[in-house]
């Protein structure tokens, strides 16, 4: 499953250069996951387990900046039984700012337990 996020650059995301400050590509994705869920028809809230991030690490290729409108492209990377991977790639028009990939755990208990098949089917989708 993939779906777009977008958001214009907004200019407390920027430093001074006008160049956005890297922790905001991280609530990009955020933002972008949330989406991505509720386009699966089951809005992140609803999931029924508490989602925890276990890692996520982002690769730059250039930068976007005040004025620019990005675009998040969020897609399955990697499903296992307790946890899965979303690949989000962070756009200005073609141009690819950023790849971020997040791991999700579902956890019950402070214990991670395995995705409900509901959740897992709609992630592979």
């Amino acid at each position: 499953m993939r779906d777009v996020w977008s958001s214009p650059v907004r200019f407390a995301e920027c430093d001074q250069g006008a160049v956005v400050f890297n922790g905001h590509y991280l609530t990009w994705a955020h933002e972008a996951v949330e989406a991505w869920w509720t386009a699966l028809g089951l809005p992140f809230a609803e999931t029924g387990l508490d989602q925890r991030i276990k890692a996520a690490t982002l690769e730059w290729s250039s930068s976007a900046r005040y004025g620019d409108t990005v675009t998040v492209d969020a897609e399955l990377d990697r499903m296992g039984s307790t946890s899965f991977t979303v690949a989000l790639t962070v756009r200005v028009g073609e141009r690819v700012c950023c790849v971020v990939r997040t791991t999700y755990v579902a956890v019950a208990d402070g214990v991670p337990v395995p995705w409900p098949e509901r959740v897992r089917a709609l992630l592979q989708g």
